[in-house]
């Protein structure tokens, strides 16, 4: 919680501050022991190099695209005459952050275009939590549902096959119980007692 001691002594880390020799926690989140990291479980998005995002395309001028990014506003996407692939109105796509000039403005690259499926908004501060360590809780869902899902950092989930409303289930539990303890045990619980195997709940 905000406040808490994390360290007897200063730490030069994300969502904390250090007084009196010592460092505090910032915001709610949850404390990663290995990386020495606080992640954080509530406020907005910030984004960083390198970051997978999912967006929609919204608009498009001279391979010059829009692309909302949901509860951050919107990125740009730049074509180039080595890539063929061109996009139009409504097309989602998974792509990395290359760079955040002016502090907002996003630069997009290295596109893919994400055909079907149904999009889901998460906060974006849980997105760690539904990833899981090494991919391993996101990976359970999606290996029990035998759903095809990709998550966005800037909070935006697409989900494709299988039984998708066990996995948005599965994912909003996450969601409402990120700073909770024992939480990868309850999901595969949640997943192995509602699975319905052999269905497609795909939404439209």
């Amino acid at each position: 919680m905000p406040g808490d001691v994390i360290f007897d002594k200063p730490m030069r880390m994300d969502n904390s501050y250090v007084e009196n020799g010592k460092t505090y926690a910032e915001v709610m989140g949850l404390f990663d022991s290995e990386k020495g990291s606080l992640v954080a479980l509530e406020g907005a998005w910030s984004p960083r190099t390198d970051e997978v995002v999912i967006g929609i395309i919204t608009n498009s001028r001279n391979q010059v695209y829009e692309v909302d990014l949901s509860f951050y506003g919107r990125a740009i996407l730049i074509g180039s005459k080595y890539d063929r692939q061109t996009y139009k109105l409504g097309d989602v796509v998974q792509a990395e952050v290359k760079d955040i000039e002016n502090r907002k403005t996003v630069i997009l690259w290295r596109p893919r275009t994400l055909y079907g499926g149904t999009l889901l908004d998460v906060k974006a501060t849980k997105v760690p939590r539904i990833i899981g360590k090494a991919n391993t809780m996101i990976m359970q869902i999606a290996s029990i549902t035998k759903s095809n899902i990709i998550v966005g950092n800037n909070g935006i989930v697409w989900l494709k096959g299988g039984d998708i409303a066990l996995a948005t289930m599965a994912i909003r539990k996450i969601e409402d119980e990120a700073h909770t303890s024992g939480l990868t045990e309850r999901i595969k619980k949640l997943l192995d007692t509602r699975q319905v195997g052999g269905t497609n709940k795909e939404i439209a």
